[in-house]
């Protein structure tokens, strides 16, 4: 559940209320007294942010020479009450011309009341976005004399943008070469034993848009994901494609995504906002296609020495390659003296990790390498514990490589003048947290 804020005031760092608004009519107008002699008197201002008070929460932060405290009578989400402040902020600083004290509220006290029926309704948070607001709440605020911030142009099309449409987007863009750069990000995480099973394996992935497109264009993003490829079968009334399908767990979409159609045609279709931005997150528990295989070997010879052998196996297309591949053996504290073969890359001994540290440039894919070493330790009478050994760890990164397997079908842009579009498409897989136990 959202806010459900019962009431929320402005006070001054005397405890005066500069202005409030009752939204329910569940508390008293006089639970700012409260707020004021337990907490303002107190001082215990500065040690939490949240209060309870007679049954009562008080959610309060200070901007400037201002409190801003917001009054709940039920268990409300508290991250997104204080989102909820700084978004406000944000908008009346827009207005003000990038000032918020005293001064400023003492001087738009009409403007305020009207933002404030504007962006909360019966306590829930309603559109603070700037852009949009101006567009039917044009009276200007009062400015600070310091302020040489210009203002701000109305963006076209009230109608449009005040139903949420676009809200992110402005009409009238133009560009020469109407291009969309998209681009699928995976980390991997692994946890493997020294016998070489999965403990455990995910993978998170976010999907990056960057768009250079005139006017007001529609995308439709199409996945092979199982939801989506047996909703399409469904709609068109034919069995499904044969093929690897992916199921995606944890999906949040970026704002310009049209829930109500992916609701019911598993398609990701949106406005796009100008420029960059991440269009999706998600995450994958099953059927990952782990990029690496590591089988290492660590010898104790006695007190005083210790042979390390690791092979590293590409289990990607041999076509494709990893790059900036990075693998760090943990070693005793107590090593003093390191010899090195490699049949790739070059490998060192780091001291202040505690690590022998191998790296390989670019790894091509369905290939291996070895790297043998032999590490001699400083024998001490004192330490008679056993040495605990810590996971190995791997870093790389793999272009053109999903682990969860995942890809683009097709990507579709319309918009009503019928320009031509360019799509670019890049997958690249990186380690997230890979451990290895040895």
């Amino acid at each position: 559940m959202p806010v459900a804020a019962s009431a929320i005031y402005f006070l001054n760092l005397r405890g005066d209320v500069l202005i409030n608004r009752l939204y329910r009519d569940d508390v008293g107008g006089n639970m700012v007294d409260a707020f004021r002699m337990h907490i303002m008197q107190t001082k215990e201002l500065g040690t939490c942010p949240v209060r309870q008070i007679g049954g009562c929460s008080f959610l309060y932060m200070r901007i400037s020479n201002v409190y801003i405290v917001i009054v709940v009578s039920s268990n409300a989400n508290v991250a997104c009450a204080f989102k909820f402040v700084v978004e406000a902020v944000a908008l009346f600083k827009s207005y003000f011309g990038g000032a918020f004290d005293e001064d400023a509220i003492r001087n738009n006290f009409v403007l305020i009341y009207e933002l404030l029926d504007e962006i909360m309704d019966f306590g829930y948070p309603q559109n603070l976005s700037p852009e949009i607001l101006k567009l039917y709440i044009t009276q200007e605020g009062v400015r600070s004399p310091f302020s040489s911030k210009p203002s701000e142009k109305p963006v076209p099309n009230a109608t449009l943008q005040v139903t949420g449409a676009v809200g992110w987007r402005r009409e009238g863009l133009v560009y020469k070469k109407n291009e969309v750069f998209l681009d699928i990000v995976e980390s991997v995480n692994l946890l493997m034993s020294s016998k070489g099973s999965v403990l455990r394996c995910d993978v998170t992935g976010k999907i990056l848009m960057k768009c250079f497109l005139s006017g007001m264009p529609d995308l439709k993003l199409g996945l092979n994901d199982k939801i989506g490829l047996e909703k399409e079968a469904q709609l068109k009334s034919r069995p499904a494609k044969s093929g690897k399908t992916i199921e995606l767990d944890d999906v949040t979409f970026h704002q310009c995504v049209n829930l109500t159609r992916f609701n019911s045609e598993k398609t990701v279709s949106f406005v796009p906002p100008d420029g960059e931005f991440e269009l999706m997150k998600y995450r994958i528990t099953e059927g990952v296609n782990l990029p690496f295989r590591v089988l290492p070997t660590i010898k104790e010879l006695g007190r005083t020495r210790m042979e390390i052998n690791v092979k590293v196996k590409s289990v990607f297309g041999a076509k494709m390659f990893a790059l900036g591949v990075v693998v760090k053996v943990p070693v005793p504290k107590q090593t003093a003296k390191t010899s090195f073969q490699t049949t790739s890359g070059k490998a060192k001994y780091n001291a202040s990790i505690d690590s022998l540290v191998w790296k390989i440039r670019k790894f091509p894919g369905q290939t291996e390498a070895t790297m043998s070493a032999e590490v001699e330790l400083i024998s001490t009478m004192g330490e008679k514990k056993s040495w605990n050994r810590p996971p190995i760890q791997m870093e790389f990164q793999v272009p053109m490589f999903t682990a969860s397997g995942l890809r683009v079908r097709f990507l579709k842009v319309w918009e009503k003048s019928g320009y031509n579009t360019v799509e670019w498409v890049r997958y690249i897989t990186r380690a997230g947290s890979y451990e290895i136990r040895c």
